[in-house]
């Protein structure tokens, strides 16, 4: 029986906390908060914090003073109440808080808001507001493939690409040199809803052996900041003397941040080289050594 009181109880407050008497606003000081009120309801305004001063024209302390409204509030208090004295009572309240004027346009109304509760906006941090967006797998897959599609999409479904940031490096390229093989940055896009770029490189081998490299170790160096690959489509290797192309994206920060980066940096391409490996020395037919003798009086 307890815990159907319980699980009633429960409910109850749940359809108390989405009826629309009951209202939570975030403090904006640019905004008019709209409240309805009743003359037989009395409606009360909550701040996170005592209450400053209050302003409004036709407001009543003590319901005999002439209004259109009778307020109360007790100094140094974190709310106000208010109820209309006439049907048709209109008209703003000014309140101070954390030295700001927030206002509000009381009118009265069959539907009254009973407790209107104003909030502290999220933190960047609560919001996420700065954080990377959090992208997944198949998205990623689907950006590549969006990148690599780029020229039939912007002449065919220019829409789908509209919000697309695009670079290409014709007339400067950007290289990176490691002697017997170089990367070589072809174009760029930057999707800012996923704060994601994708690069198209050109990985070239000069060398007479195959080059071999990790496949997931891309990684894009902007001024002093390293960004590891979020995803990439390649395959490790290169032939010899061979030119390779490969789409690679880098999300956010190592941090979880929002990267913001802009397609004029100039940008660095690195990946983890796994051959060829140093030469192996192997060493066989070793002749035998018999142990020299030890002299008269040695050890």
């Amino acid at each position: 029986m307890k815990s159907i009181v319980s699980l009633l109880s429960f409910i109850a407050t749940v359809a108390l906390a989405d009826s629309p008497a009951i209202q939570r606003v975030l403090l904006d000081d640019h905004t008019v908060v709209s409240v309805p009120v009743a003359t037989n309801r009395v409606t009360t305004i909550s701040f996170p914090g005592p209450i400053e001063a209050i302003d409004g024209a036709g407001f009543t302390v003590d319901g005999k003073t002439p209004g259109q409204f009778q307020l109360a509030h007790v100094k140094g208090s974190t709310f106000l109440s208010v109820r209309a004295i006439t049907s048709k009572a209109a008209g703003n309240l000014n309140v101070r808080w954390n030295n700001r004027t927030y206002v509000f346009e009381l009118s009265a109304g069959d539907v009254p808001v009973l407790s209107l509760n104003m909030e502290l906006p999220p933190t960047p941090e609560e919001s996420g507001a700065g954080r990377a967006s959090e992208v997944s797998p198949l998205k990623l897959l689907a950006l590549l493939d969006k990148a690599k599609a780029f020229p039939l999409l912007k002449s065919q479904q220019p829409e789908s690409v509209a919000n697309v940031g695009f670079t290409t490096y014709d007339g400067k390229p950007l290289v990176s040199n490691f002697n017997d093989y170089e990367i070589q940055i072809e174009q760029a896009f930057r999707f800012n809803a996923e704060d994601t770029l994708v690069f198209r490189v050109g990985i070239t081998n000069k060398a007479e052996t195959p080059l071999i490299y990790q496949p997931d170790s891309f990684a894009l160096r902007a001024g002093n900041r390293l960004y590891p690959q979020s995803i990439s489509d390649s395959d490790g290797q290169v032939a010899p003397k061979s030119r390779s192309i490969v789409h690679f994206a880098v999300t956010g920060t190592p941090d979880g941040g929002r990267n913001e980066l802009s397609l004029k940096n100039n940008f660095t391409v690195l990946v983890n080289r796994l051959s060829p490996p140093p030469p192996t020395i192997t060493v066989t037919n070793i002749p035998t050594v018999p142990p020299i003798p030890h002299g008269k009086g040695q050890p």
